[in-house]
């Protein structure tokens, strides 16, 4: 897991008009990831979501809280809160931002790249409303992440280099082109090897969106015009 550059749908710090929805929208797909896993997930991902909610400071973007005061705030001993940071911060989901040193407290930053990717097979759960805002959010900070825009807006593909993606491009965009502005636009062609085409997307987080809720949908597209396509592959 990776904490990216392209810091995700939501800006990498949750502030300014609209902050508030915004953190909200963390946690509530936070909270249905957690919902569809096991207990222990569930447990780990309640205890994350009560010391953001109590502790985490959105202004700086950071955690900077003793172990003392989250085992009190768990009701778990010290060693428990080593253990679980220490699971986070393997998932991502919490990065080290600086290093406690002489008495000082580690400070961290949320992974929100990661959690988003994570928990974006769980947004449909919530509702068609929520999945579409998730996907559509972004700030000025963004850049490698392509808004989702009018489909008056959305040019369509140049089919001139004709391949296979090129002419798979083409068949997205008529049949929706909000959907290809928002996510297939940005997809550029890779490596072709024998049926499997590898496309390459501008971020972490953009290639898990596509290949957790688009990748049937390309693969049919690509094999509309060449049949020999058997697999697509999502890279960043």
């Amino acid at each position: 897991m990776h904490n990216g550059k392209g810091q995700n749908m939501l800006s990498t710090k949750p502030v300014g008009r609209g902050a508030a929805a915004r953190k909200y929208d963390l946690l509530t797909a936070m909270g249905a990831y957690a919902l569809a896993r096991d207990k222990y997930d569930q447990r780990r991902v309640l205890r994350l979501m009560t010391l953001i909610t109590a502790r985490y400071n959105w202004a700086r973007d950071e955690l900077a809280v003793g172990q003392r005061e989250i085992a009190q705030l768990w009701s778990v001993d010290e060693r428990t809160v080593k253990r679980e940071m220490a699971l986070l911060r393997a998932r991502a989901w919490l990065v080290v931002h600086r290093q406690g040193a002489r008495g000082r407290v580690t400070q961290y930053r949320l992974g929100i790249e990661q959690i988003l990717a994570d928990t974006s097979p769980q947004w449909r759960s919530v509702g068609p409303d929520f999945e579409l805002r998730m996907g559509a959010q972004e700030t000025a900070d963004t850049p490698n992440v392509v808004a989702l825009r009018p489909s008056g807006e959305v040019a369509a593909p140049d089919v001139s280099s004709g391949t296979e993606w090129a002419l798979a491009q083409a068949v997205l965009h008529a049949k929706d082109p909000a959907a290809f502005g928002a996510w297939i636009a940005a997809l550029k062609r890779g490596e072709r090897a024998g049926g499997r085409l590898t496309l390459k997307a501008p971020s972490r987080f953009h290639a898990a969106y596509v290949q957790t809720h688009l990748t049937a949908r390309l693969l049919a597209a690509c094999r509309d015009v060449d049949e020999t396509i058997a697999e697509i592959r999502i890279i960043a």
